[in-house]
């Protein structure tokens, strides 16, 4: 058991952060195969901040990547928000406002 409660769980060959974000892909799995979504993706990169000297990159990793009806889709399973995740969310849509960021709560 981690330090917010979740439960790390094994799905398809897949570890993932807790169980709520594994019952999440089984839904997308779900919605892929109807063909209501397309290209699902598990835990996408993208670079906030590049490497400057002395420090390290800032990243932020979402659950998922998908597209839905022509447009891309991030999502986020969240049972508890980190001061650093809200931060990195936010720089996240701002660079990003043609991705549709969405935050699934348990």
């Amino acid at each position: 058991m981690s330090k917010y409660g979740n439960q790390k769980t094994l799905v398809d060959g897949h570890l993932f952060a807790s169980k709520a974000e594994a019952y999440r892909y089984q839904d997308l799995k779900l919605l892929l195969k109807a063909g209501h979504i397309s290209n699902l993706e598990l835990q996408p990169k993208f670079e906030l901040c590049p490497k400057q000297k002395g420090e390290r990159a800032v990243h932020y990793i979402g659950d998922f990547r998908y597209i839905e009806d022509g447009k891309v889709v991030v999502e986020d399973v969240k049972g508890f928000r980190t001061k650093e995740y809200l931060i990195k969310r936010r720089f996240f849509k701002y660079q990003n406002p043609d991705i549709d960021f969405r935050e699934v709560v348990v």
